[in-house]
């Protein structure tokens, strides 16, 4: 199978050969990883139990779901990735917002996935052949799995999308009998000795349905994108893909989550989890959790370092595809790393969601926002602009960015920074909201109500929506969505 070629430029008509149940495909088999499962171990560590903890998850997901599938259609019409057709509403500099954006929102998930996966691999190791559990193992099972992971990342989205239809039937499976393995030992209490994180049950149940739940399609911000420009708008409906979407988001995150809360509980893991995971585990079990955390971590990790590397691309349009991806494996590498040796798992996986989501959801209601106002229609090369190294074009604005946009989107990211509350911080607007963090909400409130109000009354395709002008590329994203 040949390298991906294709950065951020706009994907030819003949190349866009997916349709929604590929996206489908990508979005569950992709998920079906330690490093999303981790998630639904967050609210018994908080101190939930299995009806709070489930019902915080599923609510999070629906709201998270509900704001980020729509912006799948936004590159179905644009032939690239997400951040890039942002340009048409922040200028095509500005949309330099989205790229770093998705830049720490992957880069986070990446090491994540690669942390938990490898924990959870040495664990089984240790058990399963005996080998030391020590620093020295622990480093030479990150570095195998992040080498794994740039294969799949660096040959791109062909290769990506035959590993996760593999994934989503074999990681079922695995997942449906660690169920089996870890149900006679299912309690719906949390772990002896875990208070409410928050001191009271429903301001903690809120941080879990923000921490555990909407993070999870909040990650897929600026992720969409990747997969929904290879779908040919002439051949599929945007109804079609919105719906996939949905289904992709819903069940590729919830499956995971759900399996992480009821395997938490039957192991009593509060402080930890890859370790009380192993430890419980019965012994005709390790080898295929060894398994999943092998195969569903260079799926998952493998993914968003692809979308790591396009957002470094769009960045740095001199870098390339390949040298991008390979210089944001060296640094999620890393994270893992300090994510191993210094940090506190639980804080250190709670503040950065929660801070990732606080900025990063005024950017998608923004986006979306612009989506609806032009219908649609979008002039597909002059998003590629600032790739080109060149100037002018309908979404040039001021200098490459679009003032109103820009300034909404601070506002309504700075809104969410001062109202969030981790671990490490608590925002000064807590007060406001009787010490729960509503950060997510009140950032994209913010940032939609103040672009609401400021955005041009005029889109750039013409008035009210007007038919898009064909570039170079002598094709431009038609048709209403």
């Amino acid at each position: 199978m040949p390298i991906e070629q294709h950065g951020v430029d706009t994907i030819p008509e003949a190349e866009r050969t997916s349709g929604p149940r590929d996206l489908v495909a990508i979005l569950l088999g992709s998920n079906l990883c330690l490093g999303v499962i981790v998630f639904g171990w967050l609210p018994v560590s908080f101190g939930l139990g299995f009806r709070g903890a489930v019902t915080s998850v599923v609510a999070g997901t629906a709201a998270g779901v509900a704001v980020t599938a729509p912006l799948a259609l936004v590159s179905l019409r644009t032939a690239t990735n997400l951040s890039t057709s942002s340009g048409a509403f922040f200028g095509v500099r500005g949309r330099l917002i989205g790229s770093v954006v998705g830049l720490l929102l992957s880069l986070g998930y990446t090491a994540l996935t690669l942390w938990v996966g490898g924990d959870v691999m040495v664990g089984t190791l240790a058990r399963a052949l005996g080998m030391p559990a020590g620093d020295a193992t622990h480093a030479v099972v990150y570095a195998v799995l992040a080498a794994l992971t740039v294969v799949g990342a660096v040959f791109g989205y062909r290769l990506l999308l035959r590993m996760s239809r593999i994934l989503a039937v074999g990681m079922i499976v695995l997942l449906a009998l660690g169920l089996v393995a870890y149900a006679p030992e299912l309690t719906t209490a949390a772990p002896a000795g875990t208070p409410y994180l928050l001191g009271s049950f429903w301001p903690t149940w809120a941080l879990s349905a923000v921490a555990a739940g909407l993070s999870g399609p909040i990650a897929f911000i600026t992720l969409l994108g990747d997969y929904t420009r290879y779908i040919s708008p002439g051949r599929h409906t945007p109804r079609s893909v919105l719906n996939a979407t949905c289904l992709g988001l819903f069940a590729g995150l919830l499956i995971p989550q759900l399996f992480g809360t009821v395997t938490a509980l039957a192991a009593r893991a509060s402080l930890d989890y890859a370790g009380p995971l192993v430890e419980a585990a019965p012994a005709w079990y390790v080898l295929p959790l060894l398994l999943a955390a092998a195969a569903g971590s260079v799926g998952n990790a493998g993914l968003m370092l692809y979308s790591m590397g396009l957002d470094l691309d769009a960045i740095v349009p001199r870098a390339g595809r390949t040298t991008a991806t390979v210089i944001v494996a060296v640094a999620a590498t890393a994270f893992v790393f300090l994510g191993h040796f210094t940090w506190d798992a639980r804080a250190a996986m709670t503040s950065f969601v929660l801070l990732l989501t606080a900025i990063g959801t005024p950017w998608a209601v923004i986006t979306l926002m612009g989506h609806l106002h032009c219908r649609g229609r979008y002039d597909a090369d002059a998003l590629q602009v600032y790739n080109r190294r060149a100037r002018g074009g309908a979404y040039w604005f001021r200098g490459g960015w679009e003032p109103r946009a820009t300034a909404a989107w601070a506002l309504g990211a700075a809104v969410g920074l001062l109202s969030v509350s981790t671990p490490f911080h608590e925002g000064p607007l807590l007060g406001l909201t009787a010490g729960v963090d509503c950060s997510f909400v009140l950032s994209g409130l913010t940032g939609g109500l103040v672009y609401g109000a400021v955005r041009p009354r005029r889109d750039r395709n013409g008035s009210g929506g007007a038919p898009a002008t064909p570039g170079r590329t002598g094709r431009a994203a038609a048709g209403a969505s």
